[in-house]
């Protein structure tokens, strides 16, 4: 089994305003005895930026050496852009989009060049986890009611020795087509008992009474 080495130096992760139920997902999420926690909510309840918040304090504590940030490509709108200029990293560039702006309001510029530098933080589209084996990783999948369940399980299958992951969505914003839809749902609800909690897999769910982005997006 290969497993990179720890980071060695720490970067300093600014702390939010979180809330208790933040502070309990927080908890969770860094508890030794977790290995995945599947989270749902509504848009704003910050389940992305929990999650990278996680993944830098265990990257930081050398609990993990890597954070791998996983998403479809699955466009969030009910037209398509179509074909995008650019290398593949140019085109999941504007995928990538969250993961990166929430690196920005958790690190400095000179922490994030670091990561970057040293390969401490990287991104995939789920459909190129295939083949991949990730040992002493934080693996993030986000926005998975995009994902079918077939990726979701290709992913799931990827996972090795001593990583952590945390899968993220809000079912009620799938772009997916009604063939495809519900395949996170099932999942959550199938681990979603004490057998489960026992293996290390818990389930997380904010309300819309867990909005912190705006007033206005709990009142929409």
């Amino acid at each position: 089994m290969y497993q990179r080495e720890a980071l060695r130096d720490h970067f300093h992760i600014k702390d939010l305003n979180w809330t208790e139920k933040q502070k309990d997902f927080i908890k969770l999420a860094l508890d030794d005895s977790t290995n995945i926690v599947f989270t749902t909510g509504p848009a704003g309840t910050s389940k992305t930026m929990l999650a990278v918040y996680a993944g830098l304090r265990l990257l930081n504590k050398k609990a993990v050496s890597e954070i791998v940030y996983v998403r479809s490509a699955v466009e969030s709108s009910d037209a398509r852009l179509g074909f995008l200029p650019g290398d593949a990293d140019t085109k999941l560039h504007y995928f990538n989009l969250p993961f990166i702006d929430k690196l920005n309001e958790l690190l400095s510029e000179a922490d994030i060049k670091r990561l970057q530098k040293e390969e401490r933080v990287a991104t995939y589209p789920i459909n190129f986890s295939r083949g991949m084996s990730w040992n002493g990783k934080c693996l993030i999948l986000d926005e998975c009611q995009n994902s079918t369940l077939k990726e979701i399980i290709t992913f799931l299958t990827r996972i090795g020795h001593n990583s952590k992951i945390f899968i993220c969505a809000d079912p009620m914003q799938t772009d997916l087509k009604n063939g495809n839809r519900g395949a996170f749902v099932r999942l959550k609800e199938l681990f979603n008992d004490d057998e489960s909690k026992d293996n290390g897999i818990h389930t997380f769910e904010f309300g819309e009474e867990d909005i912190v982005r705006s007033d206005i997006l709990k009142y929409i």
